[in-house]
């Protein structure tokens, strides 16, 4: 979820909407949450997740699920009804429950799953068994999921929030089962495929080496800028054109604004900053690994100081979220007769679902990560008051405040296990976990909304989605990342991870132990992020396109110069052809950087398996 859009005026509440809605808009003999549905969800939701995961380690996003898996699930119906092997072709309400599956899995790279496990890796010996860490996946993913119930009449059937991505997805589902006749719905399909297959093919044509590929189809990995810095060539200072057209698409799908941040962070970092930092001599190796080592640090500060003050000027959805709260404790006791209880999730399942899974979380802390059991006990009142205000954030603004959930509570953290570092950043994993899943749901069940879906059926649709996508995302990393030293490379830059191991040392050791200019730069970072937030959300609406964007920026000195500028070009490609060709762009945009992003992830993973293998030399 990630547009940079706002919603600042709250609908006003409407006494009839869920009589309204029951009336003219819930399909309530519709088939939705089917045999076929759920596995199909699983299935798509698998690949995405994996997809997610490499594209996650390359560039630090996660990507929006539900409308790709929506068009691939079209897709592959239209193609088993075409061959025969199936009879009824997959419906609307059929295919959101199969999105809401797919969305659970393919977002289990999100909340800071991933982030905090990289970074786990990264400070810390140890590596937790699989089978444990897929049941912890699973809990915390499962808790965002019951924690979503409670608030859900609230911000989508009364307040009517936007949740953007829910809305556009459900758009999205209409146009692609409603223009059977047009055929647009099988041409951004074909486009989806299509893309897809060019970038397996580039990816395969690069990344394998073996003695029998011949070497005329072989593609390299970069190409050199025909420039020098401080006397060594750009790609010294990884500065380069990647043939990674995952970065590409991950720039399309991102705002033009965040795209350019980017490019301008990238080549202030290692054009400006980098050559500086080896000159005095803080930075003996010109290599990304180096490089980065140090400039974390304002990176980081960049990103925590710019989420938090995000976080803190939305106020407003704080305390409607906090009053949401007390609302739904002070109507917990209370029978209401209103008919619309018959199809939503009874309010009981909450308090059920944490009695169950709340002393699993704590458990697994103390065994895992030697958090203390009464440190355990407050991730989860904290984990269930952060979930429900990351959701309602994310249904104004589509935007998910992770960045800020994580550090505050390894700030919390911080001081009551100090020198704990696995548990500092695992039990920031459960407040970021929480608030996602949470999130993630209630943008669903805002596409169910629109389309009349059965919201039961996309809860237990989410659960299925979250327990295959843990089952399959701890393999997967061990998978492509056998190795924890490859994490913060030039190939797996993983900039999440960095800055989220980043943040807990400097919690653990203090800051006293970095040099002075680094500390320096910190401070520098903090006013940087927190102007740049001010101005993004007061500066004149003209002159907001030119305010740099604070997650742009600070992404861009975590990872390497190159991949900066891949995603530069990805989003000014995107931004040519919304301005050129608007209504093309908003059809093709979408599936075209989808497929470049799921042909190259998906290939790279099966490449990465050949490899493991034995099949492949690397």
């Amino acid at each position: 979820m990630s547009a940079e859009t706002r919603a600042d005026v709250v609908p006003e509440a409407h006494p009839d909407r869920e009589a309204e809605w029951l009336q003219q808009t819930y399909r309530r003999d519709v088939r939705q949450l089917t045999v076929r549905a759920v596995i199909a969800g699983m299935a798509i939701g698998c690949l995405m997740c994996v997809s997610n995961l490499y594209v996650f380690f390359k560039t630090g996003w996660s990507m929006g699920v539900t409308i790709t898996a929506g068009i691939l699930a079209f897709t592959c119906f239209r193609l088993l009804q075409s061959l025969r092997l199936t009879r009824t072709p997959l419906g609307l309400l059929e295919n959101n429950a199969l999105t809401t599956v797919a969305s659970g899995a393919g977002y289990m790279t999100g909340g800071g799953n991933m982030a905090a496990f990289g970074a786990l890796l990264m400070v810390t010996t140890v590596r937790p068994d699989t089978l444990p860490m897929v049941a912890w996946f699973a809990v915390i993913a499962a808790l965002g999921v019951f924690a979503a119930i409670p608030i859900k009449r609230q911000l989508i059937n009364k307040e009517g929030l936007s949740f953007p991505t829910g809305t556009a997805t459900a758009a999205t589902l209409r146009t692609l089962h409603d223009a059977g006749t047009s055929g647009e719905g099988s041409r951004q399909a074909a486009t989806l495929g299509v893309s897809a297959l060019f970038a397996a093919a580039l990816t395969w044509c690069r990344d394998v080496r073996a003695a029998w590929w011949p070497d005329f189809l072989s593609v390299k990995s970069a190409f050199d800028l025909p420039f020098t810095i401080a006397g060594q060539t750009a790609t010294k200072w990884t500065l380069a054109l990647k043939t990674e057209v995952v970065l590409i698409g991950a720039g399309a799908l991102m705002s033009f604004r965040t795209a350019w941040s980017l490019l301008f962070g990238g080549l202030l970092t290692y054009g400006v900053l980098a050559p500086a930092l080896v000159e005095r001599g803080l930075v003996t190796t010109i290599s990304y690994k180096s490089i980065v080592a140090w400039t974390v640090w304002p990176g980081a500060a960049i990103l925590v100081a710019s989420g938090l003050t995000s976080f803190a000027l939305d106020w407003r959805s704080i305390v409607r979220a906090f009053s949401g709260i007390a609302s739904v404790f002070r109507r917990g006791g209370a029978r209401s007769e209103h008919p619309i209880e018959e199809v939503e999730c009874p309010p009981a399942w909450f308090p059920l679902g944490f009695a169950v899974l709340s002393p699993l979380v704590v458990w697994l802390m103390v065994v895992l990560f030697q958090i203390p059991w009464w440190a355990g006990l407050v991730a989860i009142p904290l984990a269930v008051l952060m979930g429900f205000v990351a959701a309602r954030v994310t249904g104004e603004t589509d935007v998910t405040p992770t960045k800020a959930l994580g550090p505050v509570t390894q700030l919390v953290y911080g001081v009551l296990t100090p020198g704990n570092l696995s548990g500092n950043i695992m039990s920031a994993n459960v407040t970021g976990g929480v608030g996602l899943h949470a999130a993630d749901l209630l943008t669903t069940l805002k596409t169910g909304w629109l389309l009349g879906g059965s919201p039961r059926a996309q809860f237990f649709a989410q659960l299925f989605g979250v327990a295959v996508g843990a089952a399959i995302i701890v393999p997967a990393f061990n998978l492509i990342i056998p190795d924890p030293a490859m994490l913060g490379s030039d190939e797996w830059s993983a900039p999440s991870c960095v800055v989220w191991a980043g943040v807990s040392k400097a919690f653990a050791d203090g800051l006293g132990a970095l040099d002075p200019l680094a500390r320096q730069a910190i401070g520098i970072g903090l006013v940087l992020g927190v102007a740049l937030a001010l101005l993004e959300r007061f500066a004149p609406k003209p002159l907001k396109p030119l305010v740099p964007s604070p997650s742009g920026l600070g992404i861009a000195m975590v990872v390497p110069g190159s991949n900066a500028i891949a995603m530069f070009l990805g989003g000014f490609g995107a931004e040519l052809l919304r301005r050129w060709r608007p209504a093309f762009a908003e059809r093709y945009v979408t599936p075209t950087a989808s497929g470049l992003i799921a042909g190259e992830s998906l290939m790279g993973v099966a490449v990465a398996l050949l490899i493991a293998s034995g099949v492949l030399t690397k």
